[in-house]
């Protein structure tokens, strides 16, 4: 089974909480066994896993890469100003692959999805929702 999530993006820069959207995709597979992959449909995003209980953590995320990866200075900021939004989300990555036990994600108690927002804000971001059964 698959799905096109759509999420909108209020920041250049920022994770948006997509768990509650991937939820009821599972629920309408009817598969209880398998995988969940979601894929970000951009070269300036990125999906990530990460602690849902402290906001801290999603904002101590941007503030690292931005430190560790700065505006203004790359090459490709010469063509549209945003050369380290494409590193950023190539670091982090376009997809996770998570497990599906018994009709539920396979997340920990503070685990939740994020979309990483690297080039925003944007009003349309396509996250591609596959969900595969065991058998």
């Amino acid at each position: 089974m698959r799905e096109t999530l759509i999420v909108s993006t209020q920041r250049r820069e920022q994770l948006v909480d997509i768990t509650r959207l991937v939820e009821p995709v599972v629920t309408r597979s009817g598969i209880r066994d398998g995988l969940v992959s979601l894929y970000a449909q951009g070269a300036t995003c990125a999906i990530m896993i990460q602690e849902n209980w402290d906001e801290s953590v999603q904002t101590d995320v941007v503030d690292f890469l931005q430190r560790l990866i700065p505006r203004g200075v790359w090459s490709h900021d010469e063509q549209d100003g945003n050369g380290d939004a494409h590193l950023k989300a190539g670091l982090v990555g376009p997809s996770e692959t998570l497990p599906l036990i018994d009709g539920r994600l396979g997340l920990s108690r503070w685990q939740n999805i994020f979309l990483c927002e690297f080039d925003g804000p944007r009003r349309e971001r396509r996250i591609v929702c596959t969900i595969i059964a065991d058998r």
